[in-house]
């Protein structure tokens, strides 16, 4: 997006970052945009509306501005393209998705009818705290736009997650991605499940996949840049999604897979079952660690709950259910009977024989099958641009959908 021309608000709340607002207006003037500043009283402690008026040649507005009357904040929601607020409290986000308006800022967020951006900036357990994490899945759904956060060293001295992001990052951001479509998938549910299963054999080994979660993640993360709220349910991986709104529920066995499955799939519009979920675990893990003894070792396994299977016994006529199959030969076979089978309205194949297809790399080659023998077929591409293909047929097959209806 070019911003010459474009009418800023911006939106100063109450944290030590909101010294870099001023740095970020000036950028943004220096791009040729017209800014008009509004601040929480509390932001007026670090940084005077004097500052912020001598730089726009425009009144700054608080809840205790002087010749400030009551229809300000719809004035202003109304006269902005763009609503930017930057530093954005854990306080200020959780008024914006509560609908509380005690400060101007919380107020022309509700009168706005333009694309809104935040940039949060706290401390680092603030950050990931479940209450904070909530309040931005919440802001997502409504197309609000979350600025990544910085890691370093914080106010407090903690080192870690929740520093605002640079002005020059925020500039970049709004040129970059001010034109991607955020309302794609807004207020979308979706849940997804990643990465491999762990069934222990005793204290210490387990039985396992080679599993990396890649692709399940790349998808979470392009889902929830669409505007879903996401729940990915992660099995064990070293590997972690980079947008800071997903709901992230650690999981080890397919038994707790299972169950965060089923109490999430109730609430979700859209269920992807990406993870490679272990057939089978051992019937009696050993308490204590199995000593070495003799040549062999005799395990006795008992198959696992089929998630995607028992929950597209429950799926509903307004749900979506996409799988995924892996196989080494008769490939196509066994997606399409899995299709049936498993109730999916799309199922994902990529075969181990296709050289840079399958576990731990950074690339795929799939194949799409859909109930109606529909077919799509594609080349080697990034698991990014994978996740782009399949968002491309989720709303496809939701705009169907809805046309049946």
């Amino acid at each position: 997006m070019n911003l010459s021309g474009k009418k800023i608000l911006l939106g100063v709340s109450g944290s030590i970052a909101a010294y870099k607002a001023v740095i970020l207006l000036r950028s943004l003037q220096k791009k040729g945009a017209q800014i008009r500043v509004i601040m929480t009283p509390r932001a007026t402690e670090f940084v005077t509306p004097l500052t912020f008026e001598a730089l726009t040649h425009h009144p700054v507005f608080t809840e205790n501005s002087k010749n400030q009357s009551w229809n300000n904040h719809i004035e202003l929601g109304l006269w902005a393209d763009l609503y930017l607020i930057a530093p954005a409290t854990a306080n200020t986000l959780a008024k914006m998705a509560q609908g509380l308006t005690d400060d101007m800022v919380t107020a022309c967020y509700l009168s706005s009818r333009c694309p809104v951006f935040v940039s949060p900036a706290m401390d680092v357990d603030m950050w990931h705290h479940p209450a904070t994490q909530t309040n931005i899945r919440v802001l997502q759904s409504r197309s609000v736009a979350i600025l990544p956060v910085g890691y370093g060293e914080l106010a407090s001295g903690l080192v870690g997650e929740g520093r605002m992001s640079e002005p020059e990052e925020i500039v970049n951001y709004l040129e970059n991605h001010h034109e991607v479509k955020f309302k794609s998938l807004d207020g979308k549910k979706i849940m997804i499940t990643a990465g491999p299963t762990y069934e222990a054999i005793d204290p210490v080994r387990f039985i396992g996949n080679a599993s990396s979660g890649k692709m399940g993640i790349a998808l979470a993360d392009a889902l929830a840049n669409e505007g879903a709220a996401v729940d990915l349910i992660l099995g064990p991986t070293h590997l972690k999604p980079t947008h800071p709104g997903l709901h992230i529920i650690a999981i080890t066995t397919a038994i707790e897979m299972s169950v965060a499955a089923h109490r999430l799939h109730i609430k979700s519009d859209i269920c992807i079952f990406a993870a490679a979920v272990a057939d089978y675990r051992p019937s009696h893990p050993a308490e204590e660690k199995i000593k070495k003894s003799g040549d062999q070792l005799e395990l006795i396994l008992v198959k696992n709950p089929d998630i995607a299977y028992e929950l597209g016994k429950l799926k509903k006529h307004s749900q979506l259910h996409i799988g995924f199959a892996l196989e080494t030969s008769e490939g196509e076979d066994f997606a399409k009977e899995k299709l049936v089978r498993k109730n999916f309205d799309l199922i994902v194949l990529n075969s181990l024989q296709d050289q840079g297809a399958g576990f731990g790399g950074d690339t795929n080659k799939t194949s799409f099958y859909y109930p109606n023998n529909k077919s799509r077929k594609f080349g080697l591409k990034s698991k990014q641009e994978v996740a782009q293909d399949i968002i491309e047929a989720i709303l496809e097959l939701l705009e169907s959908k809805n046309k049946k209806l």
